[in-house]
């Protein structure tokens, strides 16, 4: 997969940006923390205030209830408040996730198949599912730790200075530190998440797609070398992790050395100045003041604690965007539906142009170059040409699954300029492998229409000639099948195909070698109701066997990227028809 080009600063944008998907919740997540932030000032301080009163004013318990009860309740209310703040996190983050999901699997959608087909199909569910899961971290630990590092250490050492100055000098000067250096640190930290997060990756995707080829590897004897291959990349992985946690921990050792020097400045000072051998006040430092600022101490350090344990989180989520965006090549946007209405639901077929039409491999290796042809409603035609020469392309470019030079035009309408919705319901397209699906025959014949009762799906089947091979079966439609179409012949899968496209209405049939796996008693039959189906709408077929050609008004040929008449014994010479049908 290509790598990412994206600046880290602009990682850092997006993924804070991503934040407002959360909506009113993650919004909340952040600024809860912060209340209980200013509660903890007023636990620590009426804490420092009882205990003066105990120590110094040698106050009866009995006085002391009153303000311990609030101590308590300032506690318990502060726990409620981290649940609550916690939960608003996660509940934002499965939200943010659902919303990228949507909109990364969309993207991919919105790509031509030939894009898809080029990619490692372990690799993009690693993109979908455990890169995004990734970000979890990111939205539920570091940003809400990020907001109370940036805010309250600040604003603690702010409350203390009133109090005593000096302390509040010690708490600015040291805690700045602490986020410089832990950056620098971080910064190894990124550099070897992202090593990870692509490890990770190649063998997933190198995982899934073994598995999948299973059968091939045993057959030519590659089941150790991929053993041994599974358990080098594993080897890989490990070393990586085991990289990431070491920069993690000296992370926090920074952390821990600049927290220790502050929190024992502070406590020297309050020590020393207590025992009047240190004179920077003005006036004798009573014992809630030094309470005050020895409890308020750590609290300085413990957001900036927080932020340390989950900045390895940040680091995961940059890589792990960085990788989604590699791997798709682009952020995640959908890309506007067209929405042109000209394409209207007539009766009868559509009327089919191509004009000056060029279609590439990926690589750019021209297949078919400079194509006309006018296609009138209603027409059939047979593209012939041998198995390479660009004839399933020709269809896949106007079922618009590749991407295409010049100009086709159904019923005069841009094909790039026809909603996807309105395209896929007025044109079919049969491919020479269609997909059927894990489940029961009905219900992948039921994928041409999923609202159709049983009687149409029957009637459907009927009119594939599928139930001449259910009849035999003991579930009848109800047999199940497996992925792929595993447990039924080519033949009878392209069947199921067809009997997907006679529960549909379309007004243009494209069909990709339709009974290339049937004997010749069963492709009669089937090419006979193929043709009374498609009387009245146009249908384009490429194909090989004589007997479909045969029932064809028109055939052309594909030739050195041309798409030339064919002239054929049953036909009349039509090279003078300049491409017309």
């Amino acid at each position: 997969m290509p790598r990412s080009s994206v600046p880290d600063q602009e990682l850092g944008r997006r993924l804070k940006s991503l934040h407002r998907m959360g909506g009113w919740p993650a919004r909340l997540s952040l600024l809860v923390p912060l209340g209980s932030g200013a509660l903890l000032v007023l636990q620590t301080w009426t804490l420092a205030l009882v205990l003066h009163r105990a120590v110094v004013q040698r106050e009866a318990l009995a006085g002391l209830i009153e303000p311990m009860v609030v101590i308590l309740a300032l506690v318990v209310i502060r726990a409620g408040l981290g649940l609550f703040a916690e939960a608003l996190a996660s509940s934002a983050s499965e939200a943010i996730k659902v919303k990228l999901r949507q909109q990364f699997f969309g993207e991919m959608m919105s790509r031509q198949p030939i894009w898809t087909a080029g990619q490692s199909s372990g690799a993009l569910s690693t993109l979908i599912i455990e890169q995004i899961d990734a970000l979890d971290g990111f939205f539920v630990r570091y940003l809400p730790a990020m907001v109370q590092a940036a805010v309250l250490p600040i604003a603690f050492a702010v409350v203390v200075f009133p109090v005593d100055w000096t302390v509040g000098l010690i708490l600015m000067i040291t805690a700045p530190l602490i986020p410089i250096f832990m950056m620098l640190a971080g910064w190894g930290a990124e550099a070897a998440s992202k090593h990870q997060a692509r490890a990770l990756a190649r063998l997933t995707g190198r995982f899934a797609d073994r598995l999948r080829g299973m059968v091939t590897l045993k057959l030519f004897g590659r089941e150790d070398a991929e053993t041994a291959a599974i358990f080098t990349s594993s080897e890989e992985l490990r070393q990586r992790s085991m990289k990431v946690m070491r920069i993690a921990f000296l992370s926090s050792a920074v952390l821990e050395f600049f927290a220790a020097l502050g929190l024992a400045g502070v406590a020297l000072y309050c020590g020393l100045t207590l025992l009047g051998l240190v004179h920077l006040r003005t006036a004798a430092m009573p014992l809630e003041a030094a309470l005050f600022c020895l409890l308020m101490a750590p609290e300085v350090y413990q957001p900036l604690r927080l932020l340390a344990a989950s900045y390895h989180d940040r680091a995961a989520a940059r890589a792990a965007l960085d990788e989604i965006e590699a791997g798709l090549g682009t952020a995640p946007q959908r890309k506007p539906v067209a929405t042109v209405a000209a394409l209207l639901r007539r009766p009868g077929g559509l009327r089919v142009e191509m004009r000056g039409l060029g279609v590439a491999t990926p690589g750019g290796m021209p297949v078919l170059n400079d194509v006309d042809l006018e296609l009138r409603p209603g027409g059939h035609i047979a593209i012939l040409g041998p198995s390479g020469i660009g004839k399933s392309t020709l269809l896949e470019a106007l079922a618009r699954l590749r991407a295409h030079s010049g100009i086709i035009r159904f019923d005069g309408v841009a094909l790039d300029d026809i909603a996807e919705e309105a395209l896929r319901e007025q044109v079919a397209f049969i491919g020479q492998r269609p997909r059927l699906f894990a489940g029961t025959i009905a219900e992948n014949i039921r994928l041409g229409r999923p609202t159709a009762c049983n009687t149409a799906v029957e009637a459907a089947a009927s009119r594939a000639m599928v139930s001449d091979f259910t009849r035999r079966l003991q579930l009848g439609l109800d047999t199940p099948v497996g992925e792929n179409g595993n447990g039924l012949s080519g033949g009878e899968a392209q069947r199921i195909a067809l009997a997907r496209l006679y529960l549909r209405d379309p007004r243009l049939i494209l069909l990709d070698e339709p009974t290339a796996h049937l004997d010749i008693v069963t492709e009669g039959k089937v090419l006979a109701n193929l043709l009374h189906f498609a009387e009245g709408r146009t249908l384009i077929v490429a194909t090989h066997a004589e007997a479909v050609v045969a029932k064809m008004a028109r055939a052309y040929r594909i030739a050195g990227g041309k798409l030339l008449p064919a002239i054929l014994p049953h036909l009349p010479d039509v090279s003078s028809l300049r491409g017309a049908a």
